[in-house]
């Protein structure tokens, strides 16, 4: 998608704000331009997913694209136990990184080494699940929804709530409906996208840094423009906020200048300056 996006856009500057599965289908957000300085703030930003988990059957990948390791032939559990399992991993829970990930261990990723038949020590990561509801429930399918912060395996999800059931489980579908302030509602096909940059219209479709990052908005005069693009801390005008706030910068005129912190005794450090379009 980023090599499709060079192309409608022209630039070879895209980059994304965080992978899906190739089976997965939903969100995948962009950052175009020098908007691409700023992943570093919107990347870890909390995710939501709709999907479904197939119980009794566990695979080497977690999902349903992977060789079937065990089948269970038990009894199904009813509802009551799954909802009991879903609200245990709700809150900051440890998550061990799939082999079949892009994780790199000593500069290799997860995934290569698994198509070598290799399992290595991976560390677990903190993550944490805000929501994790059961919205329907035919066995063996388990339809979800899960609210959780950046970096969260829902394949791991799917496998750890089969073991503790005890039938195991893989993921059988899933499709992100929100990234950050991305929401599937604003998402567009690739189609929708080709045709815009045949049109010539493509452009429209790109957000403001003021809209996506939900920080408050700084206007700088000209001046005070030249000495943020100088790497200059700046006297922090306007009413009193709290130390440690992140404000976007514009210059009045429709351009964020970039990212500025407010440090004690009222002054402002530019983090991140976004070059000019030429």
């Amino acid at each position: 998608m980023v090599d499709a996006a060079r192309g409608w856009l022209g630039t070879r500057r895209v980059g994304h704000l965080g992978t899906l599965d190739p089976a997965a289908t939903g969100v995948l957000p962009l950052a175009v331009r020098g908007a691409t300085k700023l992943i570093n703030f919107v990347q870890e930003s909390d995710k939501t997913y709709a999907g479904s988990f197939r119980l009794g059957v566990e695979t080497d990948t977690l999902d349903a694209e992977g060789r079937i390791l065990r089948t269970y032939d038990g009894p199904a559990p009813d509802e009551d136990r799954i909802r009991e399992v879903l609200a245990n991993f709700e809150g900051e829970i440890q998550q061990v990184p799939p082999m079949y990930s892009a994780v790199k261990v000593g500069g290799v990723p997860l995934h290569k080494l698994a198509r070598k038949g290799l399992e290595v020590e991976r560390e677990p990561k903190c993550v944490t699940v805000q929501r994790f509801e059961m919205r329907k429930y035919a066995p063996p399918l388990l339809e979800i929804e899960v609210e959780c912060t950046g970096g969260t395996y829902v394949r791991v999800l799917a496998s750890d709530v089969g073991a503790q059931l005890g039938c195991g489980a893989h993921l059988a579908d899933l499709r992100r409906t929100r990234s950050g302030p991305f929401r599937i509602e604003q998402a567009l096909t690739p189609e929708q996208l080709a045709r815009d940059a045949e049109r010539g219209e493509i452009d429209r479709r790109l957000l403001s840094p003021l809209v996506v990052l939900g920080l408050p908005a700084l206007h700088l005069t000209a001046h005070e423009v030249a000495q943020a693009e100088r790497g200059l801390q700046l006297d922090a005008q306007g009413p009193p906020v709290p130390p440690g706030t992140r404000m976007v910068a514009h210059d009045g005129g429709g351009r964020i200048v970039g990212i500025v912190e407010l440090r004690p005794g009222r002054r402002l450090k530019p983090l991140r300056i976004l070059p000019r379009e030429t």
